[in-house]
């Protein structure tokens, strides 16, 4: 399928933009950061910020440790690095502390470990929330402007189902702008950096939710995933992720919320420094819609048919895939083949070549009522008069706007976008088919190793040079397939690798069972300035 001639335009135009502004980006003088030498976030100096979920919980209902200690150990973790980092934007630390006080009153009470882990699964755990997320008394505002005085009033259903599960939220992180990009930057609340690397970027939208996981700040984190908003921070900060297959867990209570067609391609979901915990969380946040999956199957790795793909097909949208990657990816398989003795099969889909051009269109499209998805454009003015990219772009050049260059730039790729109606038309029914071809191809018993990314960690600001590499997860977002980002050590420059694990509909149980053997085999989180 040959680039339509709005799609030419497009690509030549976003790429001469972010040429001309890293051009003037380069003007500047660089942003205040930290010490000379700093690179990476101290070590965590407590033990307690080094457990998974599940045996901080099991060592809380034992009594062996309160849940004051904790919370304080992870108050006092936060408060030592978010300076550098700036991923949690508000914090409820004394909210925290006073549940954290609860908890351990509830404790001294004597009721049996049975009924705790049964009833509070996550009794005294610390979470972190997206901030576009409502969590009661805390920010709302999605890094727009216009909403920086709004205060959420309720919990999302996911937040609160965590809470209720014995969970103590600290704050709200940092995202991208409208959640609708890569780096997690915006006029309110500034940019968060990467624990690994201060100059690095956590991605994007649930950046913040990346960060402060990877530094040893949260044990779990609440995120979002239209397009590889869960995946790409997990990847880019070493952490685990996962996309639920669509419509399992709820979306209520973000903003943006999706309508129209992307209802079908919004995901909520867990992100987790262990892959233990991304099973008992995801049922929390599934609550009834958790019966749809099939998390009580047990698994046998050797019975799982595997696939593997290198690379999208060489899209002119997208970077080549780094080395690094596809190194790590090939080491997998190996690992895979040896172990398990099963032979991973390889295998080129054409229609991938296409990732972005279909998650585009299938995102622009109407659904089955005939309702067209809310404009970008009419989401940035907030109930207000629609924003004019253009105009934008013009006050941005001069440091007039209150919006971020990437946020204006989408609003520019949705005007031409709709340029184009019959070319989108038959880039979703190559979406339809391609659904078809992965659902055929994986089955009931398949999992496929695909690059998270096609590349490590970016620099702040470069991501404008590549757009549209977000695409390598997009795509499972419009296909509606659970995928799993599963860490895979840190490469030579000490920043993180990964894998996407993708299976069926309904099948996460499969890519969940995976990520675990994978950490175990890969070593899964590493601690931030280790090589």
């Amino acid at each position: 399928m040959a680039l339509s001639r709005a799609e030419r335009w497009l690509a030549l135009l976003l790429r001469l933009l972010s040429r001309a502004c890293l051009a003037l980006l380069a003007l500047l003088p660089p942003p205040p950061g930290p010490g000379p030498g700093a690179r990476a976030v101290p070590p965590p100096r407590r033990e307690l910020l080094l457990l998974p979920a599940r045996r901080l919980a099991a060592l809380l209902r034992a009594r062996q440790v309160t849940c004051i200690e904790v919370v304080e150990a992870y108050v006092e973790r936060i408060k030592e690095v978010n300076p550098l980092i700036n991923a949690v934007v508000k914090d409820r630390f004394e909210e925290a502390l006073q549940e954290a006080q609860q908890v351990d009153k509830l404790l001294s009470e004597g009721p049996g470990d049975d009924y705790l882990e049964e009833k509070f699964p996550l009794l005294g755990v610390p979470i972190t929330v997206k901030e576009a997320f409502s969590l009661h008394g805390m920010p709302n505002t999605s890094g727009l402007v216009n909403r920086r005085n709004v205060i959420a009033t309720s919990d999302a259903t996911v937040v609160s189902r965590l809470k209720q599960a014995g969970a103590i939220p600290l704050g709200v992180t940092n995202c991208s702008e409208l959640c609708m990009w890569y780096e997690s930057s915006n006029r309110v609340y500034g940019r968060t950096n990467n624990p690994y690397d201060l100059q690095r970027i956590v991605g994007g939208s649930s950046g913040g939710e990346g960060g402060v996981l990877a530094a040893a700040c949260s044990v779990i984190g609440v995120g979002s995933d239209i397009g590889g908003s869960i995946r790409m921070p997990a990847f880019f900060n070493g952490v685990f992720g996962h996309k639920p297959t669509t419509g399992v867990v709820p979306n209520d209570g973000q903003f943006p919320n999706a309508h129209g067609a992307r209802t079908r391609f919004l995901c909520t979901g867990p992100m987790c420094r262990y892959a233990e915990d991304l099973e008992p969380v995801l049922r929390i946040m599934a609550g009834p819609g958790v019966s749809k999956l099939k998390l009580n199957e047990k698994v046998s790795l050797e019975k799982i048919k595997f696939h593997c793909m290198d690379h999208d097909g060489g899209s002119v949208f997208v970077s080549p895939v780094d080395k690094e990657i596809l190194q790590a990816q090939k080491k997998v398989v190996e690992h895979i083949e040896s172990d398990l003795g099963v032979r991973v099969q390889h295998v080129s889909i054409h229609k991938m070549k296409y990732s972005f051009q279909i998650w585009s269109a299938m995102m622009s499209s109407q659904d089955s009522n005939g309702e067209e998805a809310q404009r970008f454009t009419d989401l940035l003015g907030d109930h207000g008069k629609p924003v004019w990219p253009l105009w934008e772009l013009m006050k941005w050049l001069v440091g007039m706007s209150s919006h971020t260059f990437p946020a204006i730039a989408l609003g520019l790729t949705e005007k031409l976008m709709k340029l184009n109606h019959s070319g989108n038309a038959k880039l979703v029914s190559m979406g339809k088919s391609l659904q078809e071809e992965m659902e055929a191809l994986l089955g009931q018993d398949g999992v496929l190793l695909y690059p998270s990314h096609p590349t490590i960690a970016p620099k702040h600001h470069s991501p404008i040079c590549m757009p549209f590499n977000f695409a390598y997860t997009a795509i499972f977002n419009v296909l509606g397939l659970p995928v799993t980002q599963c860490p895979l050590g840190l490469g030579s420059e000490g920043l993180p690798l990964g894998i996407q694990l993708v299976a069926a509909a309904y099948n996460d149980h499969l890519t969940l069972a995976v990520a675990r053997y994978l950490e175990k085999a890969f070593g899964g989180w590493v601690l931030p300035g280790k090589v």
